[in-house]
């Protein structure tokens, strides 16, 4: 996204409203309106890291990526309107069965 080869809005249509409607869950999922239930992601452009199982929430100890650099990452995440990841750590709250 940063680097001008898909503009937000763009990217927001593909991740989420399209994949909803494909999935015939829109408009309860893949929009921000009363009545449908969105998971929001709040996405910072300007991080810089570099791909690691080591520091992913994950069971295993690979990544098909590892070593590659990425820019930007989900800095907030809610589901159901509960903070469950903040500057890349985990909440204690995490219930995955509900996820």
């Amino acid at each position: 996204m940063k680097r001008g080869r898909l503009e937000l809005d763009r990217f927001v249509d593909a991740a989420s409203t399209r994949a909803a409607k494909l999935f015939g869950l829109f408009p309860r999922k893949g929009t921000i309106a009363v009545g449908s239930d969105a998971d929001l992601v709040i996405y910072d452009t300007n991080d810089r890291g570099v791909v690691s199982a080591k520091s992913q929430h994950v069971n295993n100890d690979y990544n098909g990526f590892e070593g590659m650099e990425i820019e930007g990452r989900p800095s907030v995440v809610t589901v159901r309107g509960k903070v469950q990841v903040r500057d890349g750590k985990l909440s204690a709250n995490v219930d995955a069965a509900n996820c």
